[in-house]
């Protein structure tokens, strides 16, 4: 309404009338027309939406491919896995940063597919989205023309009664901005608990310093990137609660709540795209790996007893590994002092980087 107003005056302005007269030029008679804020605000939050869209996904993808990259230079070194934070079957290094790499495509194909629904506008529904005073080809006119504007592709909505009532494609979207923040916030988790140490923790990989992490111990340097990147996850989980809590509070014809929908879901998407951005450029690119603690540890878990189990049987194996544990030594170490399996036949089964593949170790 202001802006009808501005605009108003401002063309009476340059017709040589006054401000305030609002003749020739109303406001409403002439500016609005046709249009109404309830139509012409859901639309822009759909166009406001995609045009966050395509920088976000391209920050998402620098980011898988640095993971991939990681995970491509990292292929060969095996280390132990862990599961319950708790000795599990090896795995190899590049496996996991492979992993995190396809959960961030997968996740930037989520939200590219949820931001399709958002061209469809509604935009000619006036009042309560049954187009009320306006012309009949005015929708198709506006449609074409914001395309014009904004370069997107877009398209006429098929119910713009619909399009006004329901808030359901913006949150829809927020929720793969959720589930995006809960699959790198867990990423970033993991890269600190990897890179825990140097002499404390599992040390596995070493992050790019940043920064000087103490004022107080010197020498130390914190993951501050990746706690960055877990702060602006927990921020828009926050922001999807309440897209989601004022999706819900539209009444009948029009949800009256949009400036908050509109307000956390573009925040959401900025602080997404640039964290994504610098966890890439920042962090990732430059993790190096400490191959002789993934080797350390890998020999020490006592879950390579897990492929001894098709030889010698599950309970036996689970002996093996208990007693390998108490005593402080390898599976290795135990099972050959024991001489359970001739020399040969257990370097072919405790081959650690078969065991990451699918199949029976020592098996042909």
């Amino acid at each position: 309404m202001n802006v009808n107003e501005v605009l108003a005056n401002r063309a009476n302005e340059i017709l040589g009338a006054k401000r305030g007269e609002y003749a020739p030029l109303h406001p409403n008679d002439h500016v609005n027309m046709a249009q109404s804020t309830n139509d012409t605000i859901p639309t822009a939050i759909r166009l406001g939406a995609l045009s966050l869209l395509s920088p976000l996904l391209d920050s998402m993808r620098a980011l898988a491919e640095a993971l991939l990259e990681r995970g491509r230079a990292f292929d060969a070194i095996v280390k132990a896995g862990r599961t319950h934070l708790q000795d599990a079957t090896p795995i190899r290094l590049g496996q996991e940063f492979t992993a995190f790499g396809h959960t961030v495509e997968r996740n930037a194909r989520r939200i590219e597919a949820a931001g399709e629904p958002l061209r469809e506008l509604g935009i000619g529904g006036s009042a309560v989205g049954t187009g009320l005073n306006a012309e009949r080809e005015y929708p198709a006119l506006m449609v074409q023309r914001l395309s014009e504007l904004t370069g997107l592709s877009l398209r006429e909505g098929s119910d713009r009664v619909q399009l006004m009532q329901s808030m359901g494609d913006a949150a829809a979207l927020s929720g793969m901005l959720r589930t995006y923040a809960l699959d790198l916030s867990k990423i970033a988790n993991d890269l600190r608990l990897l890179a825990s140490g140097p002499r404390t923790g599992l040390a596995e990989i070493r992050l790019p310093a940043v920064q000087p992490g103490s004022s107080i111990m010197p020498g130390k340097v914190n993951p501050v990137i990746a706690e960055m990147v877990n702060m602006v996850c927990y921020q828009v989980m926050g922001n999807d609660a309440t897209v989601a809590a004022a999706a819900e509070a539209g009444q009948l014809e029009l949800n009256v709540m949009m400036p908050v929908i509109a307000h956390n879901l573009f925040f959401a998407m900025g602080i997404l795209t640039r964290a994504s951005g610098v966890f890439a450029a920042r962090c990732v690119v430059g993790i190096e790996a400490d191959t002789e603690q993934t080797a350390y540890w890998l020999e020490r878990s006592a879950a390579i007893a897990t492929a001894l189990a098709p030889r010698i049987g599950y309970a036996e194996a689970a002996k093996l590994a208990k007693e390998a544990v108490e005593r402080d030594v390898t599976v290795r170490e135990l099972v050959a002092e024991k001489g359970i399996l001739p020399v040969a036949e257990l370097d072919a089964i405790l081959d650690l980087r078969s065991m990451t593949e699918p199949g029976v170790p020592g098996e042909e």
